[in-house]
């Protein structure tokens, strides 16, 4: 059956103050911990060589290669690139290896392919329960990266694999990818200001 039409003025008011509130909640003591160590390990990677390697289904892939593409092309600044990987972009990879090994394997293949120690990975999953994105995190460790995560509050399988973890403090999946494009881009301002400087 048909949802019940809504007042679309009444709706996108509703979403908005939705997603403020939301926002509000990053203010809280701690909220942004695990934000502000994900970037601080960036940073370190890229000081010594190392990249940054993002991944995510739906909507996070969408998030996951965006963040990417702030790092690799310009967030403010005209400056050299930055090195980081979208893996969900690589959809000849992604469907050749979920054909042939499975589709929980899809990231984590080509983490053993490409990643290096001291490399960071940061998966996107708003539940946490993803399984291509926690076994991901797990190979990450195996091989001796830093695994990150950016979740919802409930922070499902991959915040308990994940050595570094940020939590959107909600779990209502629209409201969790908002507050994941908010931070991700502070976390590439932090990241390029501490790797490039002012310009």
């Amino acid at each position: 059956m048909p949802s019940a039409a809504v007042d679309p003025a009444d709706c996108l008011r509703d979403r908005v103050e939705a997603s403020i509130d939301c926002l509000q909640l990053l203010l809280a003591p701690g909220a942004l911990a695990g934000a502000a160590t994900i970037a601080a390990a960036v940073i370190a990677a890229i000081g010594t060589n190392g990249k940054v390697l993002f991944f995510g289904n739906g909507g996070s892939a969408a998030d996951a290669g965006h963040l990417s593409a702030e790092l690799m092309g310009r967030y403010y600044v005209d400056r050299a690139p930055l090195p980081s990987i979208c893996l969900s972009d690589a959809t000849a990879t992604m469907t050749a290896i979920a054909n042939d090994y499975g589709y929980q394997q899809t990231f984590s293949r080509q983490l053993r392919g490409l990643a290096k120690p001291g490399d960071v990975v940061i998966g996107l999953t708003t539940s946490g329960n993803s399984p291509n994105v926690a076994e991901a995190l797990e190979v990450a460790n195996e091989l001796g990266l830093v695994s990150a995560v950016f979740t919802g509050e409930a922070g499902g399988r991959a915040a308990d694999v994940a050595k570094l973890v940020f939590r959107a403090p909600t779990t209502d999946t629209p409201r969790v990818q908002e507050v994941h494009k908010l931070v991700g881009h502070i976390i590439c301002e932090i990241v390029e200001r501490a790797c490039c400087g002012p310009q």
